[in-house]
């Protein structure tokens, strides 16, 4: 009989792939740039799957969750950028305006006293006049 003693016995090696770690910082930072789960994965060379698990396994979250934690510093400071820009530019002022004040444009009514008055108005508002009784019954049937 041949028996082994426990020196013999190798330890069973792992099977597939090593473990992909990726850096929870660079995450996050990517995170707040917006970045998509492909680019993230494209960043980290690995599959979006990875990532997937990866945040399941560090945040116990799916990505979106993850993501939706993670995002609020970019948000930020894009805010802070938008309002410094609006320091400078008019543009982004009233883009700020409306979309945080409830500010919108109003549109003047012109008065059209300055066009040429041909009568061609005048003649289809007779036209429909004629056209129709007072009681709403077409006079031409």
């Amino acid at each position: 009989m041949n028996k082994k003693n426990n020196e013999d016995i190798k330890p069973k090696k792992k099977m597939g792939r090593p473990h992909k770690e990726l850096d929870k910082e660079q995450f996050e930072k990517l995170c707040g740039l917006q970045c998509t789960l492909a680019e993230i994965a494209g960043f980290f060379n690995c599959s979006e799957d990875t990532v997937e698990k990866w945040c399941k396994a560090t945040y116990s979250m799916t990505f979106t969750d993850t993501f939706k934690s993670c995002c609020s510093t970019g948000k930020i400071s894009l805010r802070r950028m938008q309002f410094k820009l609006a320091e400078k530019s008019a543009a982004m002022a009233i883009f700020l305006g409306k979309n945080y004040l409830g500010q919108k444009d109003i549109l003047e009514e012109t008065n059209n006293e300055d066009v040429a008055d041909d009568g061609f108005m005048d003649a289809i508002k007779g036209s429909a006049a004629s056209d129709w009784s007072e009681d709403g019954e077409d006079k031409n049937e």
